[in-house]
């Protein structure tokens, strides 16, 4: 193989780690999102359990974050 298509092969497949990363970003974007809409109908409803229902969202949040945080390591660790 000639340099020039080692090249491009290292070039596409860079490209493709930060695709994949872009498409496993949506699950914990998704996921952000539910915690919160189930947090914010829960107070809506019974408004007095938000002291109570808070420390959960705070642990959901982190737990969700995680996974995107591992997404993100394990693409430049299987790079």
């Amino acid at each position: 193989m000639d340099p020039t298509t080692l090249a491009q092969l290292a070039e596409v497949n860079g490209s493709l780690s930060a695709i994949g990363y872009g498409l496993a970003a949506i699950g914990p974007g998704i996921g952000v999102g539910l915690v919160f809409s189930a947090f914010i109908q829960s107070t809506a409803r019974q408004p007095e359990s938000a002291k109570m229902t808070m420390p959960y969202v705070w642990i959901g949040f982190a737990l969700i974050e995680l996974l995107a945080l591992l997404g993100i390591a394990f693409g430049f660790v299987f790079k």
